[in-house]
């Protein structure tokens, strides 16, 4: 993955903040200015925003492939993580000062080609690779900072499952299309 530099990285916190902030005050996102930006910034690119308040998850929001610039991805998915994220009430204002954001910028997700599920424990990297499983209809994912908190191979695998909507050991019991791949994590100071 080519790296987003800390000017970058900067540059996409603070639209995230800004959009935030519009969204939750109830304002129109303005029009984005693009040309003072660095050239990659709007390439097309795929981000998960992740909202925590006193380390606590608040919102989360993302696209595993790329549909728009990395600087729209970055703004609507900040938006989505704070007002549209089904897990929890939507941001609200006084709550804006205790808001973190975490961007994260994925690569594009692989196929993982296995031959048995339980060979899936030994191929994904913990601490590495996010993980989307996909049955049918169903799909859910994994950033790879979820490791932090599920770090068993055999664990994660279960509770991506639940997150899917199906039984913990639907991994293991049927040969589903899993996904993997990187991140570049940053967030605010």
């Amino acid at each position: 993955m080519d790296l987003l530099s800390p000017e970058e990285q900067a540059i996409l916190l603070k639209l995230a903040r800004q959009a935030i902030e519009e969204a939750v005050n109830k304002r129109s996102l303005p029009p984005l200015q693009t040309k003072n930006l660095p050239e990659r910034l709007l390439q097309k690119g795929a981000t998960f925003v992740t909202l925590t308040r006193n380390g606590e998850l608040r919102g989360c929001i993302g696209a595993l492939e790329p549909r728009t610039s990395l600087v729209e991805d970055v703004r609507e998915h900040a938006v989505s993580a704070a007002l549209q994220d089904y897990r929890f009430p939507p941001v609200q204002v006084s709550e804006l000062p205790e808001i973190e954001i975490e961007i994260s910028r994925l690569t594009l997700p692989e196929d993982l080609v296995y031959d048995s599920p339980q060979d899936l424990p030994n191929l994904i990297r913990p601490n590495v690779d996010g993980v989307t499983l996909i049955d049918g209809w169903r799909r859910a994912t994994f950033l790879p900072q979820v490791w932090e908190k599920i770090p068993d191979p055999i664990h994660f695998l279960s509770n991506l499952c639940l997150k899917m909507g199906a039984a913990s050991d639907l991994w293991l019991r049927k040969k589903i299309r899993v996904q993997i791949y990187q991140v570049q994590e940053f967030h605010e100071k």
